[in-house]
C-alpha cells in the first residue's frame, strides 16, 4: 500500500471554513478520481511556531503507479483549487510513504 499524506497548516483566520471545504469538498473530490480507496484527516497535535491548525491527510492507494497518474492527471487542478480559495492562508507539504508492515494487538 502507498500513502500520499498531506501536511497542511492552515491559518487560524480561515481554519472552520477550511475544515468544512476539506470535508464536503476537497477530500470528496479527490476521492473521486478513484486513485484512492480511502482516507484519513488527522489533527497535529503539536504547536507550530508559525500559529494555525496542522493537520495530516493520508490518501491509500495500491501502487506508485496509480499515485503518480494522478498526481499528473489530477493533482494540478485540485491543488490550484485549494490555492486559489486559501492562498497565503495554507502551507502544505505533501510526502509518499510505503506501507511495510502492519502490526496489532494480539
Amino acid at each position: 500500500m502507498i500513502i500520499f499524506n498531506e501536511t497542511i497548516n492552515i491559518d487560524d483566520s480561515v481554519h472552520q471554513q477550511w475544515l468544512t471545504w476539506m470535508r464536503e469538498t476537497h477530500i470528496p473530490n479527490v476521492l473521486a478520481t478513484n486513485a484512492f480507496s480511502g482516507a484519513k484527516m488527522v489533527k497535529v497535535l503539536v504547536e507550530e511556531e508559525m500559529g494555525g491548525q496542522t493537520y495530516s491527510l493520508q490518501y491509500a492507494t495500491d501502487s506508485l503507479e496509480t499515485l503518480r497518474a494522478f498526481q499528473r492527471e489530477h493533482a494540478p487542478r485540485l491543488e490550484r483549487e485549494a490555492l486559489i480559495k486559501f492562498a497565503d492562508k495554507m502551507l502544505v507539504f505533501r510526502t509518499e510513504l510505503q506501507l511495510v508492515e502492519e502490526f496489532t494487538k494480539a
